[in-house]
């Protein structure tokens, strides 16, 4: 979860997004779920992801980082 909220972070930051930007297009009253993201301590829903992803230009695949062992990561 760690690594996924900093690859939210990442693409916030690339796309020059700010976190109310992203709550603003979630449709959130406040961004505190984006901080937590961001943190790591959860992850977005399915469907928040879909909008996400289409909010950065990127697939699901690029946002969730998925580690099969402690060695290897899988975007």
């Amino acid at each position: 979860m760690i690594a996924t909220g900093s690859r939210v972070r990442e693409l916030r930051d690339r796309n020059r997004l700010s976190t109310r930007d992203i709550a603003d297009v979630l449709g959130f009253n406040n961004p505190t779920a984006v901080f937590k993201w961001m943190r790591g301590n959860t992850l977005p829903t399915l469907d928040n992801l879909v909008i996400l992803a289409d909010l950065f230009g990127v697939t699901i695949n690029d946002i969730l980082v998925i580690r099969r062992n402690e060695d290897t990561a899988v975007a």
